[in-house]
């Protein structure tokens, strides 16, 4: 039975529509089941997972060494963090995402996608053991600085998606409360298992997770990073964060349709989904890899330093992290502040970075050409989902 509150402020007609008898769903039970996939399925998932192996080694020809790969590889996950953001709605550009990173003042959005980005980095750093209380410490980083909703707790109150003040007149309703942790445990025993191809393994966990919606917020950033995390268990992604989000983003309606199919019995939906996503991801992620070390190479270029020195690494930070204060530089690259000075000098000087604030206090220094190859990362993506 569900009650309306009056504080929802509905009309005598809504409230007669949400109050009374609504049905939940029940969750079936998938440790144990059998994954059989058709031949051609099977083929087209195996094509998707080439895929994303071979960005991952794309990648390491690209920058060759692991000091080359960090920037890299911050790079990828802040990107595929505002892509799965922007699925929920969630719209950043890339400099005040960078700005927000730094603790400078920037958006709400801001925010709360850099709070994805700790999520996103949760999740890589649990992937050997991406169990249930993998799945809490996700959540716990995405949900840590806001106040309403619990971080790192399955949820205790009936959820609903899409349609209005109550479960009766939602598009779904997943289960009811007393059975999340149930639901949960099961999933985490599915998620253990290594007799699944890695890539339909971690699209059914997601798609069981997203059914479950085991929380009251955040769920959808959870479950697309715990895509990651059983990617990077697998071996199919290594050493990068795959934008399997930025896929997914050019068809959003064709992945929500796909999710709807899932629980109503069929998987095939978004088995196909996700090996068309991690196909797309693979040319988007290609593409920045090499503008990205394109451009790292043409910075060094233009710097009159020794390779040794704290300008030449601030080249790297810089691609991490294309805006910069100098508490961020003394930190980074753990040097004084008269050694973050001159190294900032030095790029300001070869036109690496450029001063974007007045004054003595709170300057910032960012790099255009990074932010520009972030920002036509994000318009290809929207030019690919408008065709």
């Amino acid at each position: 039975m569900w009650q309306v509150d009056a504080e929802y402020g509905l009309s005598r007609r809504q409230a007669s529509l949400n109050r009374g008898e609504y049905r939940a769903a029940v969750v079936p039970q998938i440790a144990e089941r059998t994954v059989s996939l058709p031949t051609d399925l099977a083929a087209d998932l195996d094509e998707a997972t080439m895929a994303l192996v071979r960005l991952d080694a794309h990648a390491d020809t690209a920058l060759r060494s692991e000091l080359e790969l960090a920037p890299l590889q911050s790079v990828l996950l802040r990107t595929e963090s505002a892509s799965s953001s922007k699925i929920e709605g969630l719209t950043v550009g890339a400099r005040r995402l960078a700005l927000a990173e730094i603790g400078e003042p920037s958006s709400g959005n801001a925010s709360l996608v850099v709070a994805n980005v700790r999520a996103m980095d949760a999740a890589l750093r649990l992937a050997a053991e991406p169990g249930l209380a993998s799945i809490l410490a996700m959540h716990a980083a995405l949900m840590a600085e806001q106040t309403v909703h619990t971080p790192g707790a399955l949820r205790t109150v009936q959820v609903w998606i899409g349609g209005g003040a109550g479960p009766r007149t939602a598009l779904f309703v997943p289960p009811l409360p007393g059975r999340v942790d149930a639901d949960m445990r099961d999933l985490a025993a599915f998620v253990a298992r290594d007799d699944i191809p890695a890539l339909a393994h971690a699209t059914l966990a997601h798609a069981q997770f997203e059914t479950i919606h085991p929380f009251t917020d955040g769920n959808g950033r959870t479950g697309r990073a715990l895509v990651h995390a059983m990617l990077r268990r697998a071996g199919t992604a290594r050493r990068i964060a795959t934008p399997i989000s930025a896929g997914l983003l050019t068809d959003t309606e064709g992945y929500f349709a796909a999710l709807g199919a899932y629980r109503d019995g069929d998987i095939r939906p978004i088995l196909e989904t996700f090996a068309r996503s991690s196909r797309q991801a693979a040319e988007f992620g290609r593409g920045l890899v090499d503008e990205l070390a394109h451009a790292r190479a043409a910075m060094r270029a233009r710097t009159a330093a020794r390779s040794d020195s704290s300008a030449w690494r601030l080249i790297d930070l810089a691609i991490a992290q294309p805006v910069l204060h100098s508490r961020a530089v003394m930190q980074g690259l753990g040097i004084s502040a008269p050694a973050a000075g001159r190294a900032l000098m030095t790029l300001v000087d070869a036109g690496v970075l450029r001063q974007t604030s007045v004054g003595r206090r709170n300057r910032v220094w960012q790099s255009d050409e990074v932010l520009a190859i972030l920002d036509g990362f994000a318009e290809r993506i929207r030019r690919t989902a408008a065709r």
